[in-house]
């Protein structure tokens, strides 16, 4: 039933196609094409007839109409083993198609494209294609459907192993394929039109993602998973990233890589970040990598033990032989000197991502699954600018309490609310992360700092939210802080600057929130 005696193929992405074909023909099958595919084909020297050879009828519409045609549908659709079927076949002069091989016109490429104009969105939306992969999906008991260049070997090696041709399991996981890839064509269609027409959140949600692996297990070992890539995020983002060393990633991984990446992006300077469960155990920036590693590093070293740690700039040598000296999960850098990968191959097991494929990504929306639906929400990207913020004590921050506030203010951003941070200049000092009351947050980073011996006079905090009483602006003033910032706009902000004003604290209002659940 899966023997091949006439292919039809039709693609936009030509990647290995003349290679496919030139295999087909050897094993004695028809190939029947349509407009650029069938030239080149014919210039590579492989036998091809024209699809309006068979259905007698030409291209018209500017290509828009040649395979909408009962000799086309009717050979693929045709049930084998129905003799009605066959009977019609032969009474139309239809003749039956075994193979299709289609992908589809690039939309989502040119909707990539900021000013491409909406004419070109609308030319690449294809209609022949998935009409012709949905009948030959339909139809998979008798039809193989190839929409994947990557399956053409395989297909090609099963046929010629095969005499009876492309077995019905294997028929059937390509249809699996071509539904799930038309399915997506569609979404993405959806999302290319609505943005091109302002529309922030469209009233169908069409999501289509493409498995990049499975993943051993989910954040706990009874629990499965896997990692998807969104096709129209342009190769940009973790999801696209280059593993170059080291075991297989894991969920937590990925997540913890992704908390790590996101703060280190935050700072222009040579910057490290450590992270420990999606939380920052260490943050330092420096005028060297080497240096920002090793003030970040000296934040908490027991919880670095284990963790995902992320660099702004490429991992040099230096940095990678300080590196080596901690047992680390996992590393992820723009791009990474050949120096330091050979002197980090000996760590087999260190899992090794380079971003330098991706930067400059822009997280897309954001998700969050509850019982029967799904919350979608953009990602928290709001610029810092740390000269619009409000001074609201007697006494204004120094110069130094500036520049460290605004170092924890990019950090508290990337901690689990309620989240307070402290920081002196340039380096974390002591995190309160996850806490179901500020005053708690602010208590713990206070009690972190201590346990490892750093000293919090003299250090500032950054609060993720406003506090709603003075009590955590008075534990922080009690323990050293000197300045905070925070974003304002509780009912009591005049009794908490009043506290400050107690207490010699200079206090910025932010503005903004930076709540991470």
């Amino acid at each position: 039933m899966g023997k091949i005696r006439r292919a039809l193929l039709s693609v936009s992405d030509k990647t290995g196609i003349v290679e496919f074909a030139a295999g087909l023909a050897a094993l004695g099958a028809e190939i029947v094409s349509t407009g650029g595919t069938a030239r080149q084909l014919r210039e590579s020297g492989v036998a091809v007839r024209e699809v309006a050879e068979l259905t007698g009828f030409p291209e018209m519409l500017d290509g828009r109409v040649k395979t909408l045609h009962p000799r086309i549908h009717g050979g693929i659709l045709a049930v084998r083993s129905n003799p009605g079927h066959q009977a019609a076949l032969q009474a139309h002069g239809i003749e039956p198609i075994d193979l299709v091989a289609i992908n589809l016109y690039p939309f989502a490429k040119v909707a990539a494209q900021p000013d491409s104009p909406l004419e070109a969105l609308v030319e690449n939306i294809d209609i022949g294609g998935p009409a012709m992969i949905r009948s030959a999906a339909k139809n998979f008991e008798g039809v193989t459907v190839v929409v994947d260049p990557t399956d053409y070997a395989p297909v090609l090696e099963e046929a010629r192993q095969n005499p009876d041709g492309i077995s019905r399991q294997t028929r059937w996981r390509l249809a699996c394929k071509a539904f799930a890839t038309t399915a997506a064509y569609d979404g993405l269609i959806v999302r290319g039109l609505e943005q091109r027409a302002g529309q922030d959140w469209p009233s169908h949600l069409t999501l289509s993602y493409q498995k990049v692996m499975d993943l051993r297990y989910g954040e706990n070992p009874h629990q499965r998973a896997a990692l998807y890539h969104d096709p129209a995020a342009r190769g940009q983002g973790l999801a696209f990233a280059r593993q170059l060393q080291g075991k297989q990633l894991s969920f937590n991984n990925l997540v913890d890589l992704e908390a790590a990446w996101r703060l280190a992006e935050e700072f222009a300077e040579p910057a490290t970040a450590i992270i420990k469960h999606t939380n920052p155990c260490g943050a330092a920036t420096a005028t060297t990598l080497l240096e920002s590693y090793e003030a970040a590093l000296s934040v908490d070293p027991i919880s670095a033990f284990g963790s995902v740690i992320a660099f702004n700039r490429p991992l040099d040598d230096s940095t990678a032989e300080a590196l080596s000296k901690l047992f680390v999960e996992a590393v992820i850098a723009p791009g990474y000197a050949e120096e330091s990968l050979r002197r980090l191959a000996a760590k087999k097991n260190l899992r090794l991502v380079d971003m330098s494929a991706t930067q400059g990504d822009e997280p897309g929306w954001q998700f969050k699954v509850i019982g029967g639906g799904l919350l979608v929400q953009t990602p928290d990207t709001l610029p810092i600018r740390p000269e619009n913020w409000q001074c609201v004590t007697r006494r204004s921050p120094t110069p130094e309490e500036r520049e460290s506030l605004a170092f924890a203010w990019r950090v508290v951003k990337h901690v689990k609310s309620n989240a307070v941070v402290l920081a002196r200049r340039n380096v974390l000092v002591g995190v309160g992360a996850g806490q179901m009351s500020r005053v708690d947050a602010v208590k713990l980073a206070i009690s972190k700092a201590r346990e490892l011996q750093h000293p919090v006079a003299g250090t500032v905090a950054a609060s993720d939210a406003f506090f709603p009483f003075p009590d955590g602006l008075e534990v922080a003033a009690q323990a050293g802080v000197t300045a905070v910032a925070q974003p304002g706009g509780s009912v009591r902000d005049a009794e908490v600057i009043a506290a400050a004003d107690r207490a010699g604290v200079a206090m910025l209002f932010t503005g903004q929130r930076h709540f991470s659940h």
